[in-house]
């Protein structure tokens, strides 16, 4: 039987079928990323918009009408809305819920158009749509189901035109992005729509949701391909503005100058912005003009592996010092280790997701400790302990810039209680300066960086964040990276899918490649099964 009219329990069991859809198919989605190694987000960024959304409409009541679920959603997405792909996600469900403003219930015509405002709306954020992005994809729905969504009185025809007609569009993307073909992949914004459509017509159904099936383009590597990165404005910024009073075009046209992969979304007084950008301050201080900055987020995208959190935080009723370094690490093991060398708190930060400034900010405000030094150990997090140190004060809070992990340790082996914070600073950037931090990962698609070539299930042996080589084993990896450099000890940090005696092997194999000491250390770190310190 046609589905006629969508009630306000049925609009709400559509959109948790899209975030359920999300959370089933989001690393899916991730691996669709077009750099080798697994730093892919677009998924993820996708889920925690529509985690927001879920949590706002879900405590609302089954009597509520559609236009009241839409408001609700519209304000949740955009205030829940990370990177990219999340906040062209949040302009779609804003468009949704401008289509259904002040319905008690919608019709299939009237559901209908409201996709269409959704997909113009998530259109029209982007300053400058590329073709063969999640733009075109949104596009190619919107062209497709035009007449369906006029004429048609079941929504699920609707939506099942709506899919077809987005599933042809996104399996061009690779010929329209060079980027893509070298890897062999469908754009994963396009894919992430597909999932929020699909998940939606489960929902209707009260059916669960599939894993979603990604297209594959034919791979087409050449050793002359150029990173598939835009170096020329590498930090990813991301910012809230409350209490604005300010239009999108305004805001657009304030930015346009500092950067590009602009998007701009305004909803009554709230902006929100992403951009990518040589200068984050800069554009940040343009936003205090227009009201109050919330929700800062800006990653280095060159070697941004998105972190995720998850290490222990052990708060303490009273203070224990004068000087306390704060300190990120990527697995369990790495943070026991630098509690023992004098950490006096720890947040992880690993290859999923980045700590956040208010994580750091949480800490500091336990007040443990007169003053801290934060040890980012990643590039990624540098500006947000610059956040930090801003939002908190010099005196308060002051920072290492450390990259990796070799790094922090050196930083934390120079620390003394009974310095001052700026003298510990000073001593410990020295003795970081010099620390080379290495790795090994697995390449989740094929590609081109650096000159390198690169296929999915390779080996990647990176030095201080940069790939120099690949390998069909851990041991071909290392063999490539260690022989003939000069190292005395090189120092072993296993990640969470090997064990103690597969590691050790992994050590007695690198002490036959040169004249190296080797130690072996649990590191508990997802997705580089080795973490190396050389010295």
């Amino acid at each position: 039987m046609a589905k006629e009219m969508i009630t306000g329990k049925e609009f709400r069991a559509m959109l948790l079928g899209a975030y359920h859809s999300f959370e089933k198919n989001f690393e899916i989605i991730n691996n669709l990323n077009v750099f080798p190694v697994p730093d892919g987000d677009t998924g993820t960024n996708m889920l925690h918009t529509m985690t927001s959304v879920a949590k706002a409409i879900s405590a609302m009541n089954d009597n509520q009408d559609v236009g009241d679920i839409g408001a609700q959603m519209a304000k949740a997405a955009i205030m829940g809305a990370r990177g990219n792909s999340g906040v062209i996600l949040s302009q779609l469900l804003r468009g949704i819920g401008k289509g259904v403003a002040g319905k008690k219930s919608v019709d299939t015509i009237g559901i209908g158009k409201a996709f269409q405002y959704g997909i113009l709306y998530a259109y029209r954020s982007v300053a400058n749509p590329v073709n063969g992005t999640i733009l075109s994809v949104a596009r190619a729905m919107a062209k497709g189901t035009y007449n369906i969504a006029r004429t048609s009185n079941d929504l699920e025809a609707v939506l099942t035109e709506l899919i077809s007609c987005g599933e042809k569009e996104l399996a061009r993307t690779p010929e329209q992005l060079p980027t893509l073909k070298a890897a062999g992949v469908v754009d994963a914004g396009g894919q992430g729509l597909i999932c929020f459509f699909k998940g939606c017509l489960s929902g209707l159904r009260g059916e669960d949701c599939a894993v979603i099936e990604v297209a594959q383009a034919a791979p087409k590597i050449t050793p002359t391909a150029e990173e598939p990165l835009d170096l020329e404005f590498p930090y990813c910024t991301e910012f809230i503005v409350k209490e604005a009073n300010i239009t999108k075009e305004a805001v657009q046209d304030a930015l346009k100058d500092m950067g590009n992969s602009m998007i701009v979304a305004v909803m009554e007084d709230i902006v929100k912005v992403h951009i990518h950008t040589k200068h984050p301050g800069d554009a940040l201080n343009k936003a205090q003009e227009w009201g109050t900055l919330h929700d800062i987020k800006i990653n280095n995208m060159v070697d941004e592996h998105n972190e995720r959190l998850f290490v222990e935080q052990k708060p303490a009723p009273q203070k224990k010092g004068k000087v306390g370094v704060l300190t990120v690490a990527p697995g369990q093991g790495l943070a026991v280790m630098m509690h023992k060398m004098g950490a006096a708190g720890i947040i992880s930060g690993g290859q999923s997701m980045n700590p956040s400034v208010e994580d750091f900010v949480n800490i500091i405000n336990l007040g443990e400790y007169d003053s801290y030094i934060i040890l980012p150990n990643n590039k990624n997090i540098i500006l947000a302990a610059e956040q930090v140190r801003k939002l908190l004060g010099a005196e308060k809070v002051n920072y290492v810039g450390t990259t990796n992990i070799a790094q922090g340790l050196a930083a934390l082996l120079h620390f003394d209680p009974e310095r001052t914070a700026e003298e510990n600073r000073a001593v410990m950037t020295r003795g970081a300066h010099d620390a080379i931090g290495g790795s090994i990962t697995q390449a989740v698609r094929d590609s081109v960086v650096g000159g390198i070539t690169v296929h999915k299930g390779d080996y990647l042996g990176l030095i201080n964040e940069k790939i120099t080589c690949t390998g069909n084993s851990i041991e071909d990896a290392l063999q490539k990276m260690l022989t003939g450099k000069d190292y005395e000890l090189i120092s072993i940090y296993y990640g969470d899918t090997l064990k103690e005696d597969e590691a050790q092997k992994y050590a007695e194999y690198i002490e036959g490649l040169g004249d190296f000491e080797v130690e072996c250390f649990p590191g508990g770190q997802p997705n580089y099964p080795l973490i190396l310190v050389m010295e």
